[in-house]
């Protein structure tokens, strides 16, 4: 009986450690919402490196809702998180997901999108902004100054909508575009397809689209098919199905960001912090045109 004893003590020692192990090793991500391709593509490239290093990787889905989310960072603390990664679901409001990462002195690294409020160690992401007017350029390369354009914008209130808009803005600026409707469509596909069928009703003379994501753009193309228009339509995220339907000759292009690299480098940068080592507070990733 002594000796069932021990050896029951002694498993129950080594689960203790091997938990402790769990614990000390363990880098956290939360990602806004897993429906989306991008972020299955970052979340992998995340997973990918954090089996490289040796580190276990805790993914938890926001489902595009600040409260999950803040739920989650909740949930994570708990679970003895040494880093947090994390793509947020809206600048402002992930500013109290991140909040509690900080009282709980847990680093926190932003994702693609960034954070209004609270302490963030680093930020990765493709620059916006530069994005969004190289999106507007190739616009004007193909149509000329003066193109009517329409413009199906992202999440509100998400750093990665407004900055995609304020490069584009730039471009209408520069080209003189004639804007005939700017609305959201979340970044989501069917929201893309029912917006853009709407507005084509009303506005028939569009001759190109830009939406800030290659879900959104793929909606469009759908209406735009359904319609039986001719327009120009540039997406921007570089995922594999927007890429498909730019080499089809389907989409015009797509502003390519690398998820894949952008979870990668949020593991590599935890595991610098992780061993006392600086990092940057701003990361850039290189964007690029994918056209036919």
């Amino acid at each position: 009986m002594k000796k069932v004893t021990a050896l029951t003590s002694a498993v129950l020692l080594g689960l203790s450690l091997s938990g402790a192990a769990f614990a000390q090793d363990t880098i956290a991500l939360a990602v806004s919402t897993l429906d989306n391709p991008f972020f299955v593509t970052l979340k992998d490239g995340a997973q990918q490196k954090a089996d490289e290093l040796g580190y276990q990787l805790v993914v938890l889905d926001s489902q595009n809702d600040p409260a999950k989310e803040l739920a989650n960072v909740e949930d994570l603390t708990v679970r003895g998180a040494k880093v947090l990664l994390i793509n947020p679901t809206d600048s402002e409001a992930v500013g109290n997901a991140v909040a509690i990462a900080n009282r709980n002195n847990i680093p926190v690294i932003t994702l693609d999108r960034g954070a209004a409020k609270g302490n963030v160690v680093s930020h990765i992401a493709s620059d916006n902004i530069a994005g969004g007017k190289m999106a507007g350029d190739f616009i004007a390369q193909k149509l000329g100054n003066g193109a009517k354009v329409i413009q199906l914008e992202g999440i509100a209130g998400t750093s990665a909508a407004r900055e995609r808009g304020e490069g584009f803005k730039q471009a209408i600026e520069t080209h003189k575009f004639n804007v005939l409707a700017s609305q959201p469509a979340d970044f989501d596909r069917t929201k893309g397809l029912n917006v853009t069928e709407n507005l084509l009703a009303s506005k028939a003379e569009v001759q190109a689209i830009f939406a800030q994501n290659d879900e959104m753009a793929l909606g469009a193309l759908r209406a735009v098919n359904a319609a039986n228009k001719k327009v120009l339509i540039v997406g921007f995220d570089g995922t594999d199905d927007g890429i498909k339907a730019v080499k089809s000759g389907k989409l015009a292009a797509t502003i390519a960001q690398q998820p894949n690299l952008i979870g990668s480098l949020g593991v590599m940068t935890a595991d610098k912090i992780l061993k006392g080592e600086k990092v940057e507070a701003k990361i850039p990733v290189d964007l690029k045109v994918i056209s036919e």
